[in-house]
């Protein structure tokens, strides 16, 4: 199946946004990315993926006064970016790898606030994928093995930290449906049936 899109996966934690991008880029025939950020920012970096691992999507506040004093930019990178939390270290150089990949051709990428950087592309398919809670926190239990006593807790801190990493570093608010081209409620479907919506909606827009 040819496609010719560039599709970033935005996802409520325990929505099955991961597993749904996956199907996608498999139905597609093009390159998924998720994990795989951070084993190519730590081969550039030359830090370890489990450093890098511990604080992925999280942020800190180091690097928008970095920013604002003219430290940094993107095309140059940090004057010393070895001073920064790693935390921006791995932002920043996943940053630029997004930029770098979004230059080879069509490609899956979750998180990471991949519909910002992205968001110049004229190929761009921005998707939010959410659920209603008891299903993400079944979810969770299942296939994240996390402690049903405290599932609810998890999956609420684990939003909370992505809405927070996607608005510091985009400045716009994660979950809103106006920054989606397309938003799926995944609690009654199949990640097959989720991804096939997606491939539906590029064909739908593609014929325009």
């Amino acid at each position: 199946m040819s496609c010719s899109s560039i599709i970033t996966i935005t996802r409520q934690f325990g929505s099955g946004g991961r597993e749904i991008g996956r199907q996608l880029a498999e139905k597609l025939e093009i390159p998924f990315y998720d994990k795989e950020l951070i084993s190519l920012a730590a081969k550039k970096s030359g830090v370890s993926p489990e450093v890098f691992e511990n604080v992925d999507e999280t942020a800190t506040n180091s690097l928008m006064y970095s920013l604002s004093m003219g430290l940094y930019n993107y095309g140059n990178g940090f004057s010393s970016m070895g001073d920064l939390p790693v935390n921006d270290r791995l932002y920043i150089l996943q940053h630029k790898i997004i930029k770098e990949l979004a230059e080879e051709g069509p490609m899956v990428i979750v998180g990471r606030c991949a519909d910002y950087v992205l968001q110049d592309k004229p190929n761009l398919v921005k998707v939010f994928i959410y659920a209603d809670i008891d299903s993400r926190v079944k979810r969770a239990v299942e296939r994240q093995e996390i402690d049903p006593a405290r599932a609810k807790q998890a999956v609420t801190k684990a939003d909370k930290s992505r809405a927070n990493y996607y608005s510091f570093y985009s400045g716009k608010k994660w979950g809103l449906p106006d920054n989606y081209d397309l938003c799926i409620n995944s609690t009654s479907l199949t990640t097959e049936q989720a991804a096939q919506i997606i491939i539906d909606y590029i064909d739908i827009r593609n014929q325009k």
